[in-house]
């Protein structure tokens, strides 16, 4: 195995998945401006996450529906307009 070829610096950072809200405190490399207070009262970086196993179809075993930038609408808005143009 290679030497020094790991990060050095793990800390302790809560990671949240905005698409459900659920958090969850790991140790990362990661760093954040924010902060949040967790359980023990003691304050974290935390990172905001836009999908995580808690949410991702593949773990969950549902099909669920993550928009978090609302691309599905800007999608459905451009190919509705096109499909009018070619109707008439």
């Amino acid at each position: 195995m290679k030497k020094d070829i790991h990060p050095k610096g793990y800390k302790m950072v809560v990671f949240k998945d905005m698409s459900n809200g659920i958090s969850f405190l790991s140790r990362s490399t990661a760093s954040s401006k924010e902060t949040v207070k967790w359980e023990d009262g003691n304050e974290y970086p935390l990172i905001k996450l836009e999908i995580s196993n808690t949410s991702h179809p593949f773990y969950t075993g549902k099909n669920m529906l993550v928009d978090t930038a609302g691309r599905i609408e800007k999608f459905r808005k451009r190919y509705s307009k096109k499909k009018e143009e070619t109707t008439e």
